[in-house]
């Protein structure tokens, strides 16, 4: 099973100090967050994707690019690309060279992201979200496979007898993760390319991302990829851990009350009660994670979220050593003894991708 870090590359005060980190500093604290998560045996780092303050990742390739040069097992993907408002052509383009550049150890993960002003400003409407999402990504997995591609959508200028360069490393594309937190066609169209699928169930209750995991994975066996529990599925996670629990909790409240996305709403223990949000010792952190495979099934790829809210980075890197070293070795153990043998144990890879084509 693959684990972890996805950032969302927030610039947010630090509440108990005031100090807000210039985006120099955030950006370099992302990469040290990566550099942690191969140091400590995680399996994938992930970028979101933002053009508007207080965000400072605006171009993921280009950070991924320079993570690859300095890790060496880490998988690069992206929390999300977006789909809706990002030209395919662009899209296809940049991650086959990130391919090259990692030999192979990228994937990314589709979505609309949630800042609405984000489509006029690429020139597209939000009313089309959908349909943008659905479109760019057909043209996007044409360019991939098709050496000499036309094309005729309602979005963007046609293409004849267009190629994408670089090709695909190996003609293998990127593995394909469809993100979504809200839209059941978005857990369709996963399904119909045999794509993989992330809830980032980080913000609203079990209940609502098990009804979408459910359309995925019943879809996916619908259209012959496999068994239902055979589906590709990745859950997204929120985690603040020390040793002693009210020791976590008193030093992790007031980046919660004061968080921009859910600070000023729900209380902390509400927030914990109802979300993945998990706030205590590394064996509460174990117990919660454990329980995900009981509401959605056997899964492959668990990311969690740890640099939010104005964490100084010395705190958040502290929070990896913990996951690395007392969280993920544990979880690796008990997952893997629950997972039937036909259940696939990880995402696909460039290198499995690689043997399975060979077949």
């Amino acid at each position: 099973m693959q684990f972890g870090i996805f950032t969302v590359g927030d610039v947010t005060p630090d509440p108990t100090t005031g100090r807000v980190p210039s985006e120099a500093e955030r950006i370099k604290a992302m990469v040290a967050i990566a550099d942690k998560a191969e140091e400590v045996g995680l399996d994938v780092f992930a970028t979101g994707e933002h053009h508007n303050p207080p965000f400072v990742p605006s171009s993921p390739t280009t950070m991924l690019g320079y993570v690859a040069a300095r890790t060496e097992k880490l998988i690069l993907s992206t929390a999300t690309t977006l789909i809706t408002t990002n030209d395919p052509v662009k899209i296809a383009e940049d991650f086959a060279m990130l391919q090259h550049l990692a030999d192979g150890r990228v994937d990314l993960m589709m979505g609309r992201g949630n800042t609405a002003p984000v489509y006029p400003w690429f020139g597209k409407d939000i009313r089309d979200g959908i349909d943008l999402a659905i479109e760019n990504y057909h043209l996007l997995h044409r360019l991939w496979r098709e050496d000499v591609v036309d094309w005729e959508g309602r979005f963007r200028t046609p293409l004849q007898s267009f190629t994408a360069t670089p090709r695909p490393l190996d003609g293998v594309p990127p593995f394909v993760w469809h993100g979504s937190i809200r839209s059941p066609e978005i857990a369709e169209q996963a399904a119909y390319y045999g794509d993989g699928f992330f809830a980032n169930h980080i913000f609203w209750p079990k209940e609502h991302f098990q009804r979408l995991i459910s359309l995925y994975r019943r879809r996916y066996e619908h259209y012959g990829h496999g068994s239902a529990d055979q589906a590709i599925v990745g859950l997204g996670g929120q985690v603040f851990m020390r040793k002693n629990s009210q020791d976590a909790v008193r030093e992790f409240r007031p980046y919660f009350d004061n968080a921009p996305v859910y600070g000023h709403g729900p209380s902390l223990e509400e927030f914990t009660a109802e979300t993945p949000l998990t706030v205590g010792s590394p064996q509460q952190v174990i117990d919660k994670t454990l329980t995900f495979r009981d509401s959605f099934g056997d899964y492959q790829r668990q990311l969690f979220l740890m640099d939010h809210a104005g964490l100084p980075l010395k705190t958040v890197l502290e929070q990896i050593d913990m996951l690395g070293e007392e969280v993920v070795p544990v979880l690796r153990r008990e997952f893997e003894a629950l997972r039937p043998a036909h259940v696939p144990a990880t995402a696909p890879t460039h290198a499995s991708r690689i043997t399975q084509e060979a077949r």
